[in-house]
């Protein structure tokens, strides 16, 4: 009863925050189709005609040609003619200027702005309406093979009877799958709306920006000064983690370690330590896209994937896949390939750990983040295995083609290279862990999985996650005595 009372709530807040989302959604939907429709009536020009076309029939353009064709009637001698003549051609440089800056503003803002307010979230929407008819299907097919178990308790052809109720049994299984694979595709389409509002912002940002080029290009026809300024935003406008440079991620979030790699191996210490195959069993595509969607917008609500971790594994490398630099440098490719072909094992080791020095900050820090975390899971997959199932997000070749790039990484050079830092963790990076030791874990029940047991929530963790580190990159001493006060 509890337990039903519990899935009740979980499935109520999980509705309220859809709706919350959609209430959202159609909002900006109908801001986006207004602000588009009166900046287009703003417009000079003709939407869509060609640049051409949009020159010729501007107020400016008519305006230059009656100008210069009046100069020219009254003569180069003309000081009236002349000075006719010059601000012609300067209206004709403004009209140029007109065209291309409404070109620019119909690409770069009315276009974005139509195809969010009447192709995305309408699609989005479109989804939900889906979404609604797939539960009403449901619903039916079962109430169909409700009735037809039943009929079996009653009816006298029991076996026609039975066959028909797993008929509708398979339906009622299929029409749920449909329902599921909606959900998921429809809760991952709102999260990524939702954490791409800073990229729909950045369209008046442009508009701003636009403005100001503008300005600049009117005062170098015209020769008049011009006091507008204003400065770019990109510092402050939130974007999605997946596909962003690291640095431009960890400069953006304040943080050492990259927000979907801590909150991926927090989660993989919670519930995938004693997983078998993990990195190497693929998940569900939609479950693996909705979790990727939620940790681009930072959402909290990550409880669901607990139960999943080789979709938060999968996160994990797609994460690393997926930066536009290899974690380890593709700048730093050769001498890592050289270091590894070096015979002597205490001579290889002593040269990949030259190699590894010569990291930037950021990548070092994450590496050392994540090869601390490999080198604790290796009592379920030899370091070799994993170097061979994650050597390919983790370092390639920046010059050569992306089937040419897994190739390499998957060579036998790269997996020499992964291997043994795993293997020697804590002489690779003796400067500090990121959690507690086999020892310390030791005090603390089952380790990791005892954060349930002492109610530990996942909201308490991303409010942990956005505390930071220290100045070592390691998380504060303070953090782990929240966690663990019976270890320190």
């Amino acid at each position: 009863m509890m337990k039903k009372q519990f899935n009740r709530m979980k499935q109520l807040a999980n509705q309220t925050v859809g709706r919350l989302i959609e209430r959202r959604m159609e909002l900006v939907r109908v801001v986006s189709h207004n602000t588009h429709k009166k900046m287009v009536s703003c417009l000079q020009g003709h939407i869509g005609a060609e640049a051409e076309k949009r020159h010729k029939k501007l107020p400016l353009t008519a305006l230059s040609q009656a100008m210069v064709e009046g100069g020219t009637q009254l003569g180069e001698d003309s000081l009236m003619g002349k000075m006719m003549e010059v601000c012609g051609e300067v209206e004709n440089r403004l009209a140029t200027e007109l065209m291309q800056h409404e070109l620019q503003m119909e690409k770069e803002v009315l276009d974005p702005l139509s195809q969010l307010a009447e192709v995305e979230i309408p699609n989005i929407l479109k989804q939900r309406k889906q979404l609604a008819k797939l539960v009403l299907d449901y619903d039916s097919a079962r109430a169909r093979w409700l009735q037809a178990t039943k009929s079996i308790i009653s009816g006298t052809n029991t076996q026609a009877l039975t066959a028909k109720a797993d008929l509708l049994k398979e339906e009622v299984d299929e029409a749920m799958n449909k329902v599921e694979l909606c959900k998921d595709q429809l809760a991952a389409d709102m999260y990524t709306f939702f954490s791409k509002e800073g990229d729909y912002a950045h369209y008046f940002i442009t508009v701003s920006s636009r403005l100001q080029s503008r300005q600049q290009e009117r005062k170098e026809i015209i020769s008049i000064p011009s006091a507008v300024s204003f400065s770019g935003s990109d510092s402050w406008i939130e974007k999605p983690a997946f596909g962003t440079a690291l640095d431009d991620h960890l400069k953006r979030s304040g943080r050492q370690i990259a927000v979907p790699m801590e909150a991926c191996v927090m989660m993989l210490l919670e519930t995938g330590m004693k997983e078998e195959g993990l990195f190497r069993i693929a998940a569900g595509a939609s479950k693996l896209k909705k979790l990727k969607a939620a940790l681009d917008c930072s959402t909290s609500q990550l409880e669901e994937f607990y139960s999943d971790p080789h979709a938060v594994a999968g996160a994990l490398k797609s994460y690393l896949r997926e930066l536009p630099d290899p974690l380890m440098t593709s700048q730093l490719y050769d001498e890592w390939i050289q270091a590894s072909s070096v015979s002597d094992p205490d001579k290889r080791l002593q040269a990949l750990w030259l190699v590894c020095d010569k990291l930037p900050k950021n990548n070092r820090n994450n590496l050392r983040y994540l090869v601390k975390f490999l080198a604790r899971l290796t009592n379920k997959m030899t370091p070799s295995n994993m170097a061979i199932v994650l050597g390919p997000n983790l370092l390639w070749a920046k010059t050569e083609g992306s089937l040419a790039e897994m190739a390499a990484a998957t060579s036998v050079h790269v997996v020499a290279i992964i291997e043994p830092i795993i293997q020697h963790a804590d002489w690779f990076f003796p400067e500090g862990r990121f959690w507690p030791s086999r020892d310390l874990w030791a005090g603390c029940g089952s380790g990791p999985s005892s954060l349930w047991n002492r109610k530990w929530s996942f909201r308490t963790s991303c409010s942990w996650l956005k505390a930071g580190h220290d100045s070592n990159g390691l998380l504060p001493v303070q953090m782990w005595s929240l966690m663990f006060p019976a270890c320190l």
